[in-house]
């Protein structure tokens, strides 16, 4: 897990220099520029994993798997507090069989060469009734497709790894498309 953990921050923090080049000053990802997102998720997990995975979800999603149904809804948003990187937070709600979870989301996005994503964060979530609740670090990568000035779609990879091994050891590999508003 740590090598895991420093091979992710050399990613971020080492990318912040491959994109040496002057970049068009009002692109997408400029500086005091906002993000708000929305992401689906297809977890490559399922029966007991692939409830998991929804439990801290600030997307949308909807699994259903021997006969208990957890939806979720959630939106992200970020400011970008440097050329092409984001600080992000989300928020979001799931249902997890009729019991309420709070979903919460923390990270960073940077954009290699405006164009290519690559996001670290901590996501966890709120389970009333519940004794442990899950807590993830998730990393994540992919390629912004700009269909104009404010709007992009983000296809991508995600693997989350578990932090709280008394909720979970598993990890979750999900294919994501993300659908974000600049401005």
């Amino acid at each position: 897990m740590k090598k895991l953990l420093l091979f992710a921050a050399v990613v971020v923090f080492g990318s912040w220099n491959i994109n040496a080049q002057d970049e068009v000053q009002g692109n997408q990802t400029s500086q005091g520029k906002w993000l708000i997102e929305a992401n689906t998720g297809f977890s490559a997990g399922g029966g007991e994993l692939g409830l998991i995975q929804h439990t801290a979800n600030t997307g949308f999603g909807l699994v259903s798997v021997d006969g208990t149904t957890i939806w979720s809804l959630g939106v992200e948003g970020g400011y970008f507090v440097m050329d092409d990187l984001a600080i992000k937070a989300g928020l979001g709600y799931t249902d997890y069989d009729g019991d309420s979870v709070f979903t919460y989301k923390l990270g960073a996005k940077y954009y290699i060469m405006s164009q290519i994503p690559i996001q670290v964060d901590v996501n966890g979530a709120s389970i009333k009734d519940f004794d442990e609740n899950p807590l993830w670090l998730g990393l994540q990568g992919g390629y912004a497709i700009f269909l104009g000035e404010n709007v992009s779609i983000e296809p991508g990879l995600r693997y989350s790894l578990s932090l709280n091994e008394d909720f979970t050891d598993e990890g979750i590999f999900e294919v994501r498309v993300g659908f974000a508003l600049h401005f």
